[in-house]
């Protein structure tokens, strides 16, 4: 069906007839009034239609199903039994569920449409572990912004993200999604990447190119053990008040309208049937007024948890905890009215869930038109646009972490050179997508070779050494990788025999990360590390460019390859980015958002770790806090990032030597661009509070600032801490702010910088 003016006509005429009718229409109301108004007209079954949440299923935009599943829900629509679908996305599919809900249904109330852009739409951007590599809050932001723009302008209205879940193991698949190690920085990211997809007020709901977002998954998920998807949780208070949840808090402070709840129990209960979370935290001390929806079917996983007995038993304690909406559990919609009925289930609460999901829905201006996100113009017109792709390339740029430069390999000179690229990935235009890009298509990204072929001065020779996978890639499918064929390794060695500099283009399969995509091994999978050594014993001029969804765990890469670029997986620009880096046209500026670890055996490692009582060899002995077989530190820490120039620190001042609580406490320090070229560095402040009354980490991140440095230049940079940084939660979640010593540390990194104190009184 082909939207016409005659046809929204139709629908605003009707609208105001039914000003009368249908109260709740009315624009000039308050919006609480209005959901009141609404509610009142609604039967119970039709409120707990709004609590249910369906899969697109079947082609929306053809005839009515007949049998099956793809029935009943069409039937569900119809009744006005359904508040929301996901996975239907583009405007004429967008239009045709919601003119079914809207115009068929007897209250006409609008779907929310839900979807996973996660790191853009169709146009991608880096993976979120990867932005968070930049460190530049402006340029994430623009991330979700462009992400926001497209989606909106294919009919969706509501993304599952930004996900804030802070973890620490390498391991677990879905580091790709999350910004990492740090509450800190994670909490700052959480920021912006709400305010660029929903804006930076409440009221640019009801904008055009913006769209609700959900922070997720509430809460723990990246605490699974052993890394593996879906696992158990089991932490501390003190992890959970002081490293989990701080980035939730964040973004329910920037107004966030919708929280997913996770897989995994904590204290034994899972999250989609924990009061403790949903409550009494989120509803309760943080009043919380959007809505809460559940990860896919978890309602009906609490059966396998072993906590709910039957269908019925899952809906109560899942609606009685807090859960508002249902996803492709079909629970909700088949048990909670009888349970309302019997009295096993209170109506109120009920009330509760379906007044915030119709609150967001009157945010977005969904009752005043429900066709606003269906123009087919706009669609065409903002989809794939050059200004969404100079977007997603600047922020490529910015993502990537050198981290190692040495033999003065780069930058690449872009004359006068013989260069061998070596690697399947250096070819691969799908994998650099990543994991979550179920809205873009294959072979769209532009691959490293596509990028190092404009640079036209210099001599290249292409050679792909060796399959990665072997057979179909898919996002549902066990990947299968290559590990017995090297009978493209003698081209390769021939490539690299007659090359100045060979570049290397290795690492993980763009679906080897992401949900369900944990891993044992964070080493370079298939064949490539035969390869790469072969590689090194003929030419060992090697830049090796990584391409991951995770820390990976490279010794030998580490002690021999002299150049490495961690480029992740950068999305629709990953060659022209990775190019313009290797070439100089772009100094690296990033610094690692997690820590990488010297083998999978150090998992999980993470900076702000506390102190054991044997932190160091005192005695000379064995019998202190170490593994005998490897360092304990990290190969390279968070907050790592080397630059084509160097930055020289000095001059670390605190105001004064003592404070009271509730005083400011402000900390400069001159950092001087020392090298060649103009760079941007990332200056990190770290604090430690030495004695407290409860172990503190033996270093937090609570302040960073990325500043531009012309080559020679000196900026002061300045920092100030109050009791919002210097204090902590206790056990029971009260915020502490305790006298004592405080140690400062500032520098380009979390192992190194200057270092000075001072007493809080």
């Amino acid at each position: 069906m082909k939207i016409t003016s005659i046809t929204l006509l139709t629908f605003f005429a009707i609208t105001t007839m039914h000003a009368q009718t249908k109260p709740y229409l009315d624009k000039t109301k308050p919006t609480e009034e209005r959901i009141t108004l609404l509610m009142k007209l609604m039967t119970l079954e039709e409120k707990v239609g709004q609590m249910n949440q369906y899969n697109g299923f079947w082609e929306v935009t053809g005839p009515a199903p007949k049998g099956g599943d793809a029935q009943t829900k069409y039937e569900h629509l119809r009744k006005g039994w359904v508040g929301s679908m996901l996975s239907v996305r583009g405007v004429k599919n967008v239009r045709a569920v919601q003119k079914i809900a809207v115009e068929e249904s007897r209250l006409g109330i609008p779907l929310i449409i839900g979807f996973d852009v996660i790191h853009g739409y169709k146009t991608l951007s880096p993976i979120p572990l990867a932005e968070a590599a930049s460190w530049d809050l402006d340029a994430i932001k623009k991330s979700a912004q462009v992400a926001a723009d497209e989606a909106s302008a294919s009919g969706i209205n509501w993304t599952f993200g930004p996900m804030m879940d802070v973890t620490r193991e390498a391991r677990w698949g879905r580091v790709m999604e999350s910004s990492g190690e740090d509450p800190f920085l994670g909490s700052k990211i959480a920021i912006a990447r709400i305010k660029g997809f929903q804006g930076d007020k409440m009221e640019d709901l009801l904008k055009v190119n913006t769209i609700a977002a959900c922070a997720k998954h509430f809460a723990a998920y990246g605490f699974a053990e052993a890394g593996r998807d879906y696992n158990t949780v089991d932490i501390s208070n003190s992890t959970l008040y002081n490293v989990v949840l701080p980035p939730f808090k964040a973004a329910n402070d920037a107004g966030v309208r919708t929280f997913m709840n996770s897989f995994n129990i904590l204290n034994g209960v899972p999250a989609t049937g924990n009061s403790f979370l949903q409550r009494d935290i989120l509803k309760g001390k943080w009043k919380f007024n959007g809505f809460i929806v559940t990860d896919w079917a978890s309602i009906r996983e609490m059966k396998n948890h072993g906590f709910a007995k039957d269908d019925a038993d899952a809906s109560a304690k899942a609606v009685t905890a807090g859960a508002d909406m249902d996803m492709e559990s079909h629970y909700y919609v088949a048990e909670l009215v009888n349970l309302v009925k019997s009295g096993k289930v209170k109506e109120v609460l009920i009330d509760d869930a379906v007044r915030r999901i119709l609150r967001v829905k009157f945010e977005l201006g969904l009752f005043d038109d429900p066709y606003k996100y269906c123009d087919e113009a706009r669609e065409k017109a903002e989809i794939g646009s050059k200004a969404n792709n100079d977007a997603v390339l600047d922020m490529a740029k910015k993502s990537i972490v050198l981290l190692k430069n040495e033999a003065n390999l780069l930058p690449l000179k872009k004359s006068g050179q013989k260069i061998a690229l070596i690697g399947s990935l250096a070819n691969d235009k799908t994998s650099p997508l990543g994991s979550w890009r179920i809205a873009s298509d294959d072979e769209t990204a532009i691959s490293v070779l596509e990028g190092m072929q404009q640079y036209k001065d210099n001599t290249l020779t292409f050679e792909k050494g060796a399959d990665l996978t072997i057979g179909k890639t898919t996002f549902i499918d066990e990947l299968v990788f290559n590990t017995t064929d090297k009978s493209g390794f003698e081209a390769a060695k021939n490539a690299a025999k007659n090359a100045d500099v060979v570049v290397m283009v290795l690492g993980e399969h763009g679906f080897q990360s992401g949900e369900a995509r944990s891993r044992t091994n964070l080493d370079l999978p298939g064949v490539q590390q035969q390869l790469l050594e072969e590689i090194y014993k003929i030419n060992p001029n090697i830049v090796l460019v990584l391409n991951n969804g995770r820390p990976l765990a490279l010794p030998w890469a580490s002690e021999h390859i002299p150049a490495i670029i961690e480029a992740w997986q950068l999305g629709t620009q990953t060659g022209n980015a990775v190019a313009q880096v290797l070439y100089g046209d772009y100094n690296p500026s990033g610094k690692l958002p997690m820590s990488f670890p010297r083998n999978v055996g150090q998992c999980p490692i993470y900076y702000n770790n506390y102190s054991t009582g044997r932190p160091v060899d005192v005695d000379k002995n064995v019998f202190w806090s170490h593994y005998s077989d490897v360092e304990k530190t990290p190969q390279f820490p968070f907050g790592f990032g080397l630059s084509y120039t160097t930055f020289e620190y000095k001059n670390l001042k605190i105001n004064k030597s003592e404070f009271n609580k509730g005083e400011i406490v402000k900390v400069s320090v001159e950092v001087t661009n020392t090298g060649n070229y103009d760079g941007k560095e990332v200056v990190q402040l770290y604090i430690h509070d030495i004695v407290g009354s409860l172990a503190r980490p033996v270093k937090e991140l609570k302040g960073f600032e990325l500043t531009n440095l012309k080559k020679g230049e000196t900026k002061t940079i300045t920092f100030t801490l109050t009791d919002k940084e210097l204090g902590f939660f206790d056990n029971q979640g009260n915020y502490l702010v305790e006298s004592g010593t405080f140690k400062i540390m500032v520098g380009g990194s979390s192992d190194k910088g200057l270092e000075s104190q001072f007493e809080l009184k």
